[in-house]
């Protein structure tokens, strides 16, 4: 396993593809979690509060996208995998050829709305995911910040959207394409592809006429989140966790831990309190939605 500097502890993980709800674990002496940045903050919350509980437990965290954390898992560089997308079919047939067998195991922990921002001064009070799709996607109609009707005396008007979005090793990214765009769309070019979850919402923070796409745990005070309907000229509906929870709001995703085969030892310990009330609890503290209320 790479040396990192620790956090905590946990035990060793795991990795099959059947749906597991919260509550599964594997077993060595420190637990490594890599992957998604989108929920790098809430594993990192996980992690500190259990070594709290749990001082003899070592557990490092560390994001660089979902891909990235099933790249090291299925390498066998981690230990549990944190995504905020499937696992597609090619990357669960490395799992197996690596792991003697063993499949991917999914543990739902958490499910997040994905936010869209403005920076706080713009004008626009919703938008629609068709109209995202001609602000994101390949022969995009949408590029004019007029065209989604600010007031003529806007600053905005008659100006460029600066388009805002993730790498293409981001499951944010792999999520909203397939959301907003489906899956036989590309994304148009000119996109700023941000690194991190918080890197989307800082560049709307300092860009007037930018829009972007993050979680909805990321919100600041420098931009705003926006109402979304499905299509253009529906009620929006607003990016709060009620709306999430009852999956009236149209973005939401389930936040999953892969492992390699079931969990055992400290890494199930683990699983299983992330998945307990006092995991959970956390959960909604960074702005998500608990698992077990979805």
């Amino acid at each position: 396993m790479v040396s990192r500097m620790w956090l905590g502890t946990l035990g060793i993980g795991l990795v099959s593809v059947v749906l597991v709800g919260c509550g599964s674990g594997g077993g060595q002496e420190g637990i490594e979690v890599e992957g998604s940045d989108t929920m790098v903050n809430l594993a990192q919350a996980w992690a500190e509060e259990y070594q709290n509980r749990q001082p003899e437990t070592q557990i490092q965290i560390q994001g660089g996208g979902s891909g990235i954390g099933i790249a090291s898992l299925i390498n066998g560089v981690c230990d549990m995998a944190n995504s905020s997308r499937e696992m597609k079919a090619e990357e669960k047939e490395q799992v197996k050829a690596n792991h003697e067998g063993k499949e991917a195991l999914k543990h739902i922990v958490g499910y997040d709305a994905l936010a869209i921002y403005v920076h706080k001064d713009n004008p626009l009070e919703s938008i629609s995911i068709d109209v995202l799709a001609e602000i994101y996607g390949d022969g995009a109609t949408i590029t004019n910040w007029s065209q989604l009707g600010v007031p003529d005396d806007s600053p905005l008007a008659g100006k460029e959207i600066a388009v805002v979005g993730r790498q293409n090793s981001s499951g944010t990214y792999a999520y909203f394409r397939e959301a907003v765009l489906g899956k036989n769309r590309e994304f148009r070019k000119g996109v700023a592809k941000m690194l991190g979850s918080k890197d989307v919402v800082a560049n709307v923070t300092k860009t007037p006429g930018a829009i972007g796409y993050s979680g909805m745990g990321y919100a600041t005070d420098g931009v705003k989140m926006l109402p979304i309907s499905g299509k253009k000229g529906e009620a929006p509906v607003e990016p709060t966790l009620e709306n999430a929870m009852s999956q009236a709001y149209p973005i939401t995703r389930p936040l999953l831990i892969y492992t390699i085969g079931k969990p055992e030892g400290k890494v199930k310990a683990y699983l299983d309190w992330i998945c307990s009330e006092a995991g959970q609890k956390i959960v909604v503290d960074k702005g998500y939605v608990p698992a077990n209320q979805k």
